[in-house]
């Protein structure tokens, strides 16, 4: 019996030939990665455990990304927590103010993921760097310490869902629009504790930053994590990145799949996702007019400067609507000067949008986007939970970069073919 690629890089890290679906094994981590809020949770019970050493400084990595610049007490509390750990280690991966990125976004672009490792993280989207052929994974604080301290990890080798994709993307459809649309078809629990392998033909003609924003709301499907094969897109990104040794992986001929689902990239239409599930989806033609207040570009899951450069395009020459706030956030210090060069930062002030330094900030209901009692906002985010980004009676609405720019132009969700 073949496997997929997930279970052949826990098996290699497991020192094993062969692994199947529901075996528990123990893998060695390539990286152990944490957040301004996470990491000091990790932190306190790697203390409390009086452990006094941890497993490489080079393999753990902390970005201070959620509430920093820090907007309030607490959160700057924890924020010293953290540069107190990473000083008393040397931790070499330790991003502050002034360094950080949204962490999803930055350690991609410092190299610090590659095909075929192992890599968790106390935050459910680690599962992000699938997109460039790595296992990564999502895991509790607790189990943080535990890597940093032993640089391994348990594992319950998932069982997978094929996904195949084929054509490529109309003009104004991304990554984005395809994630919605696979979690509209399985659902939020559709993918529970699986493995979404995504291959065919189709992948070769999604940019990078259209991998990441997938890999990146595999959680929202339920999923372990989200992978894609390693092509000349992949190379190309990792080249000049990533200078030591890695060796993607091939899932056999004869893998074993719980299911196959088939998506024409070519048939998908713009797509959101209603509240209060990300599964909500509708196609933008069968919502648009409906009023919003705020739009919030960036995040882990479309804060990349494509994603960047497809909200400019619209937003262009245009206005933000009058009563409509809209906010940028470019994920990077990087992504930020590039955008500056390359005139998107301009571009969106002109409009009349705000431009931030790199945060999750409102993506979870933090700083620097917040909802009022009954406001509604179409966001390029990852979830629209009841109160994720204020109030109970507030309402969130996923979508793309480009939807985002030509909602916050018209002052409703509003189609950017149209706008």
């Amino acid at each position: 019996m073949g496997m997929t690629m997930t279970q052949k890089i826990l098996a290699r890290h497991a020192g094993l030939d062969h692994v199947e679906a529901g075996q528990l094994v123990e893998g060695k981590l390539d990286l152990v990665l944490g957040n301004d809020i996470t990491a000091p949770v990790a932190i306190t019970e790697f203390d409390k455990a009086g452990l006094t050493q941890i497993f490489d400084k080079d393999k753990i990595a902390i970005v201070l990304d959620h509430s920093a610049p820090c907007k309030d007490i607490k959160s700057a509390q924890l924020c010293a927590q953290a540069r107190e750990f990473a000083k008393r280690f040397s931790i070499t991966h330790f991003y502050d103010v002034g360094q950080m990125g949204v962490e999803h976004a930055l350690i991609p672009e410092k190299g610090l993921a590659a095909p075929g490792e192992a890599i968790i993280g106390a935050d459910s989207h680690t599962c992000t760097y699938g997109a460039l052929g790595a296992f990564s994974t999502g895991v509790g604080s607790t189990d943080m310490a535990a890597g940093m301290a032993t640089g391994m990890a348990w594992f319950k080798v998932p069982s997978a869902i094929k996904v195949t994709l084929k054509g490529k993307f109309q003009p104004y459809v991304s990554g984005k629009d395809l994630m919605l649309h696979l979690i509209g078809m399985i659902g939020v629990d559709g993918a529970l504790y699986q493995s979404l392998e995504f291959m065919g033909e189709g992948v070769a003609s999604l940019t990078m930053d259209d991998r990441f924003t997938v890999a990146n709301m595999a959680i929202e499907a339920g999923a372990k994590n989200g992978i894609f094969p390693v092509d000349d897109v992949t190379r190309a990104y990792l080249a000049g990145r990533v200078d030591r040794p890695w060796e993607a992986v091939e899932p056999d001929a004869d893998a074993v799949y719980e299911r196959e689902v088939v998506i024409d990239l070519s048939a998908l239409e713009p797509t959101v996702a209603l509240p209060h599930l990300p599964s909500n989806t509708r196609t933008v033609q069968e919502v648009a007019g409906m009023p919003i207040q705020q739009v919030v570009i960036g995040s882990c899951t479309n804060g990349r400067l494509d994603d960047l450069r497809q909200a400019a395009a619209i937003l262009k020459g245009k206005k933000v609507h009058n009563g409509v706030r809209c906010i940028v956030l470019p994920a990077t210090q990087q992504i930020m000067l590039d955008a500056m060069a390359e005139g998107l930062v301009q571009i969106f002030i002109e409009a009349g949008a705000a431009v931030s330094t790199p945060t999750c900030g409102p993506c979870l209901g933090g700083h620097m986007g917040v909802l009022s009692n009954g406001e509604r906002a179409v966001s390029t985010t990852n979830r629209n939970f009841v109160g994720r980004m204020g109030p109970t009676d507030s309402e969130i609405i996923l979508a793309s970069p480009a939807v985002a720019a030509a909602s916050a132009v018209a002052g409703c969700i509003a189609d950017p073919r149209e706008v």
